[in-house]
């Protein structure tokens, strides 16, 4: 039993050290909430369980429960309940709303562990500017995902919550395999903020491409301009009715940029129900670029 007790044990340990990457550093309370400026640490474990039992059992059975309660690695570790929900000497005393803390506030007490990492552009993530905060994705006090202790079953649920315009993209016929369980909304975007545009894992769009795409990276002796500008320019990334996520059906993509004085075969190849193939493509089928020695015209 000892046994098996140190190996769990351990295996805590060895996910907290995952989900916490720094040192933690304990908040001020008082400056976060002034409510807190009397209260101090209750050294009697059981004073929750009074009337936190439900809780506290669901508790018991997440990554910090088992960690907080049963092998606490530092002293705000040991603190338990009150780690995350500050000193709880006035409200033992006398229960009432006034301790509550804000969304944004409770970002602050996760950033006491969590500050690292993948959550070191935090503050000035469109998230955190956009008044959205830990608990709004995550949830401790009850498991209700396999992994990062997310609000919802899975990534993709968690944030269409708010991102429901995505949802529909991706439901379309040409959408990258995030229902299909094969990627997921963190594999292009970082929802703990980036350097990049609309939270990109990566500096720009097309780094964040190419991060899978990279036989579309190059260089090649024939650029295509639309292509090294951004991906963005021909691909709908959430979802397109279209084949390969285009934003425009065949030949009218091309079109787009491609009309200035037309072409000579313009009328004959540009009709979907010719026998050559859907027009542009026919010909020009290297688009992202070529090494073609014929020159520029990404021929085959």
């Amino acid at each position: 039993m000892q046994k098996t007790f140190k190996g769990a044990c351990l295996m805590g340990i060895a996910w907290v050290s995952l989900l916490a990457t720094a040192q933690a550093g304990e908040v001020d309370w008082a400056a976060l909430n002034p409510a807190f400026a009397k209260a101090a640490y209750v050294t009697d474990k059981e004073a929750c369980v009074g009337c936190h039992a439900d809780s506290i059992e669901a508790y018991k059975k997440t990554v910090h429960g088992r960690t907080f309660q049963n092998c606490p690695t530092e002293e705000l570790q040991a603190h338990d309940c009150q780690a995350c929900h500050g000193p709880r000497s006035e409200h033992v005393a006398a229960p009432d709303a006034s301790l509550k803390l804000s969304t944004a506030q409770y970002s602050t007490v996760c950033l006491q562990c969590h500050q690292d990492g993948s959550r070191m552009h935090w503050q000035n993530s469109q998230h955190k500017t956009g008044e959205v905060g830990c608990i709004s994705c995550h949830t401790l006090m009850k498991k209700q995902s396999d992994k990062g202790l997310l609000a919802k079953a899975d990534e993709p649920s968690v944030c269409y919550s708010c991102h429901s315009t995505v949802r529909g993209q991706m439901n379309k016929a040409s959408h990258h395999p995030v229902k299909e369980g094969k990627m997921a909304c963190s594999s292009c975007h970082n929802p703990h903020g980036s350097v990049g545009k609309s939270m990109l894992k990566e500096a720009t769009a097309n780094e964040t491409c190419f991060s899978c795409h990279q036989e579309k990276r190059g260089p090649f002796v024939w650029e295509h301009p639309a292509v090294r500008e951004n991906c963005a320019n021909c691909h709908d990334v959430h979802g397109s009715n279209n084949p390969d996520l285009l934003n425009a059906k065949g030949s009218f993509l091309c079109l787009q940029c491609h009309s200035y004085g037309g072409h000579i075969n313009l009328p004959r190849y540009n009709r979907t129900s010719n026998p050559y193939g859907q027009g542009c493509v026919n010909c020009h089928i290297t688009q992202h670029g070529s090494n073609h020695p014929s020159g520029a015209k990404f021929t085959r």
